[in-house]
Parts: structure tokens; sequence; C-alpha cells
């Protein structure tokens, strides 16, 4: 699988784990008995994100080290969100300080 494949479906669970968490914080959605669903989209997408990062320093070119080097400061985000408690208001706000990581290395692994 390429790296930009990798760097797409990593984006994708980390959208999805967005959209589902924001979906409980506003009581549309009530995971109370399948917490583990937004647990594996976590786990999922810090491994879609490092192997990303990886394949793409180690076998890509130099577009898909530009996009590698982009996705790196999410690992800081991504590391840190276990450690805050999910019923508070810095939870969310940390997860979504990956974003802009996620946008800039998805639109460098585009660019041609």
């Amino acid at each position: 699988m390429s790296s930009t494949r990798l760097l797409v479906a990593a984006t994708a669970s980390y959208s999805v784990n967005c959209a589902l968490g924001a979906a409980v914080a506003a009581r549309i959605v009530d995971t109370s008995r399948i917490r583990w669903v937004h647990h594996a989209l976590y786990v999922t997408t810090c491994v879609l994100a490092g192997t990303a990062a990886a394949s793409a320093l180690v076998f890509g070119d130099e577009r898909d080290r530009r996009a590698a080097a982009a996705l790196l400061p999410t690992a800081v985000p991504l590391a840190a969100i276990p450690r805050v408690s999910a019923r508070s208001r810095r939870h969310p706000l940390l997860a979504l300080t990956a974003a802009p990581f996620f946008a800039a290395a998805l639109m460098l692994s585009r660019r041609s």
C-alpha cells in the first residue's frame, strides 16, 4: 500500500473518530455500550498515521517525505489525548489540534 493511501486512510479514521466524539458529546449518539468503537478508531488512527509517516520517510519520494514531515506533529496530540479526561473541555480541543497537520499532509501528498 502506498504512503498516500495510508495517509488518506489515517485522515479518514481521524475524521470519523472526531465526528463520533462530537456526536457523543452532543448526545446525538449513545456509545455507552460500545465505547470500544471510539478507542478502536483512536488506535487505528495512530497506527495508520505512524505507518504512513514511516512508509513515506523510508520509501517515498520528495513529495511523500514532505507530507510525512507535515504529519509528524500529529504524534504530540495523539500521544497526549489518553491522559486527558474525555469529560473535560480539553479533550476535544487537544484532539482537534491534530486536524491542521492531517490536512496539510493530505494537501502536500496530492501536489504534483
